[in-house]
């Protein structure tokens, strides 16, 4: 009895799929507008985050500070959101969760 017909389907592994880097940049996701006002965005912040920096001598400093919290934390999620939206990390991720985010 020939048991190769039988069995062959079922013990052949399955090719997996090649795994893809999250790094390949891509600006399909984020175009035109978005892309340049996300730039913008990025670019104020850091130039906030310069400022602040320059300031050698406050008396009153909590709103300094609080501008100094607002501006680094503006920079890093434009940065986080143009890492996903222009990499294959938006791909790896799923729609549904880059929204959630």
């Amino acid at each position: 009895m020939d048991s190769s017909k039988v069995y062959n389907p079922t013990t052949e592994p399955e090719a997996k799929k090649p795994r893809r880097l999250p790094l390949g940049c891509t600006l399909r996701h984020l175009r035109g507008w978005r892309l340049s006002v996300k730039a913008v965005q990025m670019i104020f912040s850091l130039v906030a985050i310069v400022c602040e920096e320059l300031v050698e001598e406050c008396y009153n400093c909590s709103g300094l500070y609080f501008f100094e919290f607002v501006s680094c934390s503006a920079f890093l999620l434009s940065l986080l959101i143009l890492y996903v939206y222009c990499t294959d990390l938006y791909e790896s991720l799923g729609e549904d969760k880059v929204q959630k985010l």
